[in-house]
């Protein structure tokens, strides 16, 4: 397995984890909210982990806290591309 797939890996595991749990709640409607507009799993996961990914970099970064409104935000405005301001 090389890089690219583990970290995807490890970002769907965050994903499943937030859509199980319903925590943030907003995870599990958009992947609900994408897979009605046709848009497969797979498709769905990678949207959802553009979003993970802003806020992981801005933790790592910045040293900032997990900002939940930016991810909602953009969890909200899929399958148009997050911002990350």
């Amino acid at each position: 397995m090389n890089t690219d797939e583990i970290l995807k890996e490890g970002l769907f595991d965050i994903i499943n984890t937030q859509i199980k749990a319903n925590n943030p709640q907003e995870t599990k409607l958009t992947f609900e909210r994408l897979k009605g507009l046709g848009y497969c799993e797979e498709d769905v996961m990678q949207q959802i982990a553009q979003c993970l990914t802003i806020e992981i970099y801005s933790v790592l970064k910045d040293e900032k806290r997990f900002n939940k409104v930016r991810y909602n935000r953009n969890l909200n405005y899929l399958p148009a591309q997050p911002i990350e301001e």
